[in-house]
Order: structure tokens, then C-alpha cells, then sequence
């Protein structure tokens, strides 16, 4: 292969980003990162200057210079509950040092200092109050950057790395090099092959597809995880300000009492606005918020997890069926008011222009969801609706607005040892991509676990012999 590293870092997002700074801090190695997306002052959404989404390729939100993370609204969840499944991985006392090492890190590079989820008698009562609507409160603390922050502490941490890491974005990885069950590189789409002794894979979610065909190829076992489908609600800030001035992001779950399906909030997004997101072509829904620009609205998630059994192993694929109905009967995203639901009646434009929440989201179709979601999502979500009235009275108003579908894509799990490299030597799988994390900070935290197995690796390399002969007696 003309072209040699000692690491290579497929994916610029927090998990990639995080191992490159591990590795620049504490070893000399010659390391490249590879991303299919553009550098971070070149990524432009044009959902963002109110031009619709226009289906790129690469999606500029998903794609380039820190991943999916970089225009969310850039929250730090700072717990081992949430955020991924690292804690089957390593000790929760090696997690929780883990945490607190990422977010120091963010904080040096211009995250801000104030956490919300620290007032306990608060929290307490929010507690108290979602145990008898039959809700879970998830504790936590989040440190919130808001999204134009988000962006600009990836800016410097990009910054920081010049010179330090080789950085070749708008390249596309086709393939892994493996010899004798040991990694050897990877290959462009291009045509250009890489030589590496290490190499560290993620992809991110809208890599998750790749990476697993790349695990069929090469003979790695795979564990599929839950997909999660649902919608996003928008309602006026004022009804979830308790919640969310305590905990920024309350975190719910719920059983439903028909299914005894496990739905939860997520993602909320206070005085936010909710955004598209393009995953192959396939257009769903979001939120995010900011620091300082605010609406009057607050969006969150509302969404089902299915873990399929057999014959059935394709979970993402079934998130993704129902993501292009929507945009088949829709041209996008659907939005209905909630009345209209329960009416069993689609949403016209008139009506949800004199609904007293405007939605954020101007591109989304009037429509009407039971024509989308099975019955059983349906149902999930309607009996979470009202669970989250009385916490929080007003959420189930007739004028709430939901936005369909969102739907999360979590990958498939290939086997990993603790370090989180996989069966083929020096080949690490990392972030959401490898099915491990769900969030910025646990993304972040397994790209330093990846990282760290690299540098000890290296520490225990022996000197070469003329060194060793040169200090003989």
C-alpha cells in the first residue's frame, strides 16, 4: 500500500475526535482521520437558511469535521444511565472517571460551566410527582453548550489538532484491509489504499449500514440492537419550564399499559426549534436549540423501542419502511395537531394556523399519522402523552403538535472485549456507529477507551536492538 500510518481513524465525530486527541496528547504516532463529509466551516445546511431540505449527499447535518454531534444543540449528559452501553464494557467506577475526563475536556475547550440536574430537593419533587403519572425519572446532570457553542468547541478542538493529525475530509472509506485475522488498513472509494497498525471505526449512525456489512465480510458476529421509532412533539415552552429550567432534559420512561412497550422521552430541546434530518435519502425529524437564540416553543421525542425476535434481523431497515411512508404520502415530514389525531382526522394548514403552537418547522406537510405508525406506536404514544399531562399539565391540549417520524437507527454490536476492539487485531469499533453509545459524551468516552489500549500498546513495545546494544555494559 503506497500510503502508511500507524493509526487510522475512520469518522470525524465526538468518538473519532476524542481518540485523536488521546492519541496527539500522548504519542508521537502518525495518525489519519477519514471522514465522507466536509471539513466544519464548510458544512452548510440549507434546511437552515429556510431553503427545505434538499436531500445532500453527504447529509452536510450527519456528515464532515464532528459528525451528527456538531449542530445538535450539544448537550453533555453526564451519566453512566444514559448515553450508551458502555457500562458493559467497563467498571461504573471507571465510566463515571471516564465521564468526568471527557467533560474536562469539553469545558477546556469552551463548553460552558453551568449543570443543570443539581438541585436535589427539586428533583425530588419532580420525581415524586412522575412516580404517580406512572413515569421513571432518570437522573442526571447536563452541561449544555447549545448549538452554535457545540460548533464552535469542535472548531477549536479542530484547531487543535492541526499538525498534530492528518485530516483528509470528503473521503470515503469503501473497505477495511485484513490479513491474517489482523487489521492492515483501509480502502478508499476512491481507489487509494491505506496502510495502518491500528485502526479505530466510527462511522456514526448513518454509517451504521457500512459497518455492518463490513462485519458480514469479514466474518464478525453481530448483535442487532432495539430500533427506536415515534415523533416529535412541540409545544409552548411555558408547559415544560418547570422540567426543563430543573433538568434541562427531563429524561422519562414509561410502560405502556396496552403493550407494556417501553417508551421514553428524548432529546428534549428547550425554546428550540425542530429540524430535519437526511439519512439516505430518507428525510426524518428532529430538534435542536441554542444558547442564545430562543423560540417560544419547546420539542422533544416521544419514542417506542422494539427489540425484534426471529426470523425477523433487521431492525433499521423496519425504522427506515416507515420513515420513507411518511415521506411517500408526505413529500417530507408530516405534522398533525394532536386533536386532530384523536379526532381521526388529518391536519389541514388551516387548522394548525389558528392552533395556538406555531410550529418551528415550516418545510413539515399537514397530515395525518395513524396513515404512518402502526397502531400499537400509536397507542404507546398517546398513553404517554397523557402520563407526561399530569407532570406537566397542557402537554396533551388539543393544539400540541407532532411531527413524524423520528426515528433513531442504532447499529448493530459487533463483539468487542473491553478495550472495544474487535476478534481482528488492532481493529477497534467505536461511538453510535458500532451500536455502543447514543450521545456526545459517551461517544466521546469510548473513543478514549479505544485510544488508551493504543497508547499502552505502544508503551510496551520493546526498543529496537541497536538501541538496546548501544547502552550494553
Amino acid at each position: 500500500m503506497p500510503q502508511a500510518y500507524d493509526v487510522v481513524i475512520v469518522g470525524a465525530g465526538p468518538a473519532g475526535i476524542f481518540s485523536a486527541l488521546e492519541l496527539a496528547e500522548k504519542t508521537s504516532l502518525n495518525i489519519l482521520m477519514l471522514d465522507k463529509g466536509a471539513d466544519i466551516n464548510k458544512r452548510k445546511c440549507p434546511a437552515s437558511r429556510g431553503l427545505g431540505c434538499l436531500n445532500c449527499d453527504p447529509c452536510n447535518v450527519l456528515h464532515g469535521w464532528g459528525g451528527a454531534g456538531a449542530f445538535s444543540d450539544g448537550k453533555l449528559t453526564l451519566s453512566t444511565e444514559v448515553g450508551g452501553w458502555l457500562g458493559k464494557y467497563v467498571s461504573k467506577q471507571d465510566l463515571v472517571q471516564l465521564i468526568d475526563y471527557v467533560d474536562q475536556a469539553y469545558a477546556k475547550f469552551g463548553a460552558p460551566n453551568n449543570l443543570y440536574g443539581t438541585d436535589l430537593d427539586q428533583i425530588e419533587e419532580i420525581e415524586r410527582k412522575a412516580s404517580f403519572a406512572g413515569l421513571k425519572l432518570v437522573r442526571q446532570q447536563v452541561r449544555h453548550m447549545g448549538t452554535e457553542k457545540c460548533a464552535e468547541t469542535l472548531r477549536r478542538m479542530r484547531r487543535f489538532l492541526n499538525g498534530k493529525v492528518e485530516v483528509r475530509t470528503e473521503t470515503e472509506v469503501k473497505g477495511l484491509a485484513v490479513k491474517d485475522s489482523r487489521i492492515r488498513g483501509v480502502e478508499t472509494v476512491d481507489g487509494k489504499k491505506i496502510s495502518a497498525r491500528y485502526v479505530i471505526v466510527s462511522p456514526g449512525r448513518s454509517g451504521a449500514e457500512w459497518l455492518k456489512c463490513e462485519a458480514q465480510a469479514l466474518g464478525l458476529k453481530t448483535l442487532n440492537n432495539p430500533v427506536d421509532v415515534g415523533i416529535r412533539v412541540e409545544v409552548k415552552a411555558p408547559i415544560l419550564e418547570e422540567l426543563t429550567r430543573v433538568l434541562y432534559e427531563p429524561k422519562l420512561i414509561y410502560y405502556s399499559k396496552s403493550f407494556d412497550d417501553c417508551v421514553r422521552t428524548f432529546c428534549v430541546a428547550p425554546y428550540g426549534e425542530v429540524i430535519t434530518e437526511s439519512y439516505d435519502g430518507i428525510l426524518t425529524v428532529n430538534g435542536q436549540s441554542y444558547a442564545e437564540r430562543k423560540t417560544a416553543n419547546t420539542n422533544f421525542a416521544v419514542l417506542v423501542s422494539t427489540s425484534f425476535t426471529e426470523p425477523f434481523k433487521e431492525p433499521n431497515a423496519y425504522g427506515k419502511y416507515i420513515a420513507r411512508l411518511t415521506n411517500l404520502l408526505s413529500g417530507g415530514v408530516i405534522v398533525q395537531r394532536l386533536g386532530d389525531l384523536e379526532a381521526g382526522r388529518r391536519s389541514t394548514s388551516e387548522r394548525i394556523s389558528r392552533s395556538n403552537v406555531e410550529p418551528t418547522l415550516k418545510s413539515a406537510t399537514p397530515g395525518d399519522l395513524s396513515f404512518v405508525l402502526p397502531y400499537r406506536y400509536l397507542m404507546d404514544i398517546r398513553e404517554m402523552l397523557e402520563a407526561l399531562d399530569k407532570i406537566a399539565p397542557g402537554l396533551a391540549a388539543s393544539d400540541t403538535l407532532l411531527y413524524g417520524v423520528e426515528v433513531k437507527f442504532y447499529s448493530s454490536k459487533l463483539a468487542l472485549n473491553e478495550c472495544l476492539e474487535t476478534p481482528i487485531q488492532n481493529l477497534f469499533t467505536i461511538g453510535d456507529g458500532a451500536g455502543l453509545t447514543r450521545g456526545l459524551i459517551q461517544a466521546s468516552v469510548s473513543g478514549i477507551i479505544a485510544a488508551r489500549q493504543i497508547v499502552r500498546r505502544e508503551e510496551k513495545k520493546p526498543e529496537p536492538v541497536k538501541a538496546l546494544a548501544q547502552t550494553a555494559p
